[in-house]
């Protein structure tokens, strides 16, 4: 079984940006579930789980 921490950790550093950064109320509470999913993508990118060239390579029509 193959456990990486490398996601866990993005997502932990995501979150620590987004309480830093905000303020409070809803538009807190939006800020930091952004930094959140940016941070576990960013974790996911380090751990090459997350294929960035895949998802922005031009597709071919046939």
């Amino acid at each position: 079984m193959n456990v990486s921490l490398w996601p866990m950790v993005g997502l932990g550093f995501g979150v620590a940006l987004g309480l830093g950064g905000a303020i409070g109320g809803v538009g807190g509470f939006v800020a930091v579930l952004i930094f959140g999913v940016l941070g576990f993508l960013a974790g996911r990118v380090a751990e090459g789980e997350l294929d960035l060239g895949a998802l922005f390579q031009k597709r071919s029509t046939q």
